[in-house]
């Protein structure tokens, strides 16, 4: 598949440049640098309340001069050290205030020369202002390409800063004073962070870099450059230049690299059958280009010749058998295929095998997304739920009385439904046989308990603090299930209790960290999204103890076979999650999964049970199931959607 291009190095895939300034805090919000003092509490001679109306970068500027203004009144009382970290401050925060670069003028007549500033803003920095002042200062004493190069980290940290314009980038002498070689490993630098394409807020504050890069292709001609450069028009979206560049840089001599450069370009623009070409004429002449010929076959499989691109990475797995990248794309590309999801399977099993591998769990992420609960929360599908999305549409929250449902309904979708519209009551014509309020089987934790048909929670809300907590992690979709397991180890220290108590106590929805007010108009969502994450945090609970004693398993476990409620749905999740982590507890978690799903089917043939299509689908998240359950699982499924 056509991922994020890695493959811009001569070896077929760029490497890491060392200490490119990428490290710690890479927002305006700066660190302590050695000097005793953090930038962050400088806020406090400037505050500023944020508004929808400081997306023009009005906080950034206010802050910047915040910054400018106590930098020189510190420098007034000799204190070069603490007013080097303001100046820092200030273009961290705003690069393309004037004022800052002044205030960095004043500090360095104080001190003596930019040599001496030198010793202010010390290489072992990590705060993008500082290295933005310091690179500044090493092109004042004319060590340009180290300038360049300690630049271009920066950008590749915060690309959509204005770090490129600055006057000294824009000496018209630079491009002669540059060396080739040096200025080709800064555009690799920056490109390793790019995306492809870039945005357009991104593209903008880049231009300059790219101004200067152009010139010094145009006047050197060093092929090495060329193809470098040739990487950062294509995420800039210059169609020309880097089509251009990369046929110069494979005419330059540049070899596979060049030829991997210019097939990504013409990959990117729309040319992906000359690629191909490209490509296979390079690894027929070097076979040892084994990134490359991973690349190849995945554009093939992107053309529709799935059978020639498996052939190419089993040839590759053969020769390499621990290649990076072959086997999981030979992985991955046989899911496209088959749409067997044992091979996303064997993606997780493999990365865990070899964690450095990285590529295995990218793809398991790109081909679990669309899969329910193995990628994403699916959604409710309760009557009251439906009403719910009617009124939110509508904007109409505020709508009072009672709502008659012809069946009692789980006691999480009723609570969503108060959540938003709180003077909306529900009455139940009948409670339903077998009773939806009884447990599968005894058990000693429950989310809910019943007072004739009306559900109450048995916890408490959580705090403050763990509710926070909970929010932020809360999310809609997941790069497959050991990817929710590990985003969930932040809860491991919280209290059984409150994660107990979140799953009846959701954090409202308006409070969401997701964008576009998705929380406010899927609330379903949000409030299954909260209860699985909550669940796989409680997967982490004790996590020392052995997983068959484990007081974990046995929460877990009394929640799946809990009231039915979408509580199940969520502990199911998390059994679901385990059994992909640890290898060894997934014929338990299968069939206990299935014994519910039987529970729920049984029900079904005298009520409706809104949760057994859910079910089906975290059954089906366990690849490891027999082929002939999987068949009797998909024919409900079937039935069901059918139904509706």
């Amino acid at each position: 598949m056509d991922g994020n291009d890695g493959n811009d190095g001569s070896d077929g895939h760029e490497g890491s440049d060392g200490n490119d300034g990428r490290g710690g805090d890479h927002s305006s919000h700066g660190p302590g640098n050695g000097h005793g003092h953090s930038h962050s509490q400088s806020h406090s001679h400037h505050p500023h309340t944020h508004t929808a109306a400081c997306d023009t970068g009005c906080c950034e500027r206010l802050e910047a001069e915040g910054e400018v203004a106590a930098a020189r009144l510190i420098l007034d009382g000799g204190d070069v050290e603490h007013a080097a970290n303001h100046v820092a401050g200030a273009i961290g925060s705003d690069p393309s205030l004037p004022e800052a670069h002044e205030a960095l003028a004043e500090l360095v007549a104080r001190v003596g020369g930019p040599q001496a500033a030198l010793q202010l803003f010390p290489d072992t920095e990590r705060y993008t202002g500082a290295l933005a002042c310091r690179a500044e200062l090493l092109a004042a004493v004319g060590r340009h390409d180290e300038a360049v190069r300690l630049l271009a980290g920066v950008m590749g940290a915060a690309p959509a800063r204005p770090w490129a314009g600055v006057a000294w980038l824009a000496d018209p002498e630079l491009p002669d004073r540059l060396s080739s070689a040096s200025l080709t490993q800064a555009v690799l630098r920056l490109c390793q962070t790019l995306g492809d394409p870039v945005s357009a807020e991104e593209r903008t504050a880049l231009l300059p870099f790219a101004a200067l890069v152009q010139t010094v292709v145009e006047r050197s001609g060093d092929p090495q450059l060329t193809a470098m450069a040739c990487g950062l028009a294509r995420r800039l979206g210059d169609q020309e230049l880097a089509i251009r560049w990369g046929e110069a840089a494979v005419r330059g001599g540049t070899g596979a690299m060049g030829a991997i450069m210019l097939g990504n370009a013409l990959r990117r623009f729309g040319r992906i059958h000359d690629a191909i070409e490209l490509w296979t004429r390079t690894v027929e002449q070097d076979p040892s280009q084994t990134y490359l010929a991973v690349d190849l076959a995945e554009a093939l499989a992107q053309v529709g010749r799935h059978a020639e691109g498996i052939k190419l990475l089993q040839d590759v797995v053969v020769a390499e058998p621990l290649h990076e990248k072959a086997g999981p794309a030979l992985l991955g590309m046989r899911y496209e295929v088959d749409r067997d999801p044992t091979y996303l399977l064997a993606l997780a099993d493999y990365h865990r095998a070899q964690p450095d591998h990285d590529y295995a769990a990218f793809l398991l992420g790109h081909h679990s997304r669309d899969l329910p609960w193995v990628g994403r929360v699916p959604g409710a599908t309760e009557a009251c739920i439906n009403v719910l999305r009617q009124l939110v549409e509508a904007g109409d929250y505020g709508v009072s009385g009672e709502m008659s449902l012809s069946m009692i309904e789980p006691p999480s979708a009723l609570a969503t439904l108060r959540l938003m519209v709180p003077e909306l009551s529900t009455s139940f014509l009948e409670i339903g046989d077998p009773d939806p309020r009884l447990a599968a089987r005894p058990v000693d934790v429950a989310v809910w308990r019943y007072t004739g048909p009306d559900a109450e929670p048995v916890f408490g809300p959580p705090s403050a603090q763990t509710a926070a907590l909970v929010r932020d992690l809360a999310t809609l979709d997941w790069d497959g299930p050991t990817a929710l397991y590990d985003r969930a180890v932040a809860l491991a220290g919280v209290p059984v209790p409150e994660l107990l108590g979140v799953l009846a106590h959701p954090p409202a929805p308006q409070d969401a960290p997701w964008p576009d007010d998705l929380a406010m108009r899927a609330p379903d969502y949000w409030v299954r999204a909260v209860q699985t994450i909550a669940c796989v945090g409680l997967a982490h609970h004790r996590a020392d103890e052995p997983w068959t004693a484990s007081e974990r398993r046995r929460i877990l476990l009394d929640l799946l076979d809990g009231p039915e409620d979408w509580v199940c749905e969520a502990a199911g999740m998390a059994l679901v999650a385990v059994g992909w982590a640890f290898p060894e507890t997934r014929e338990e978690v299968l069939s206990r999964l299935l014994d519910r799903l039987a529970r729920f089917g049984q029900a079904a043939d005298h009520r409706p049970v809104t949760v057994l299509g859910s079910l089906c689908h975290l059954v089906l998240a366990c690849p490891w199931i027999d082929r002939q359950f999987a068949s009797q699982v998909l024919e409900m499924l079937e039935h069901l959607e059918s139904e509706d």
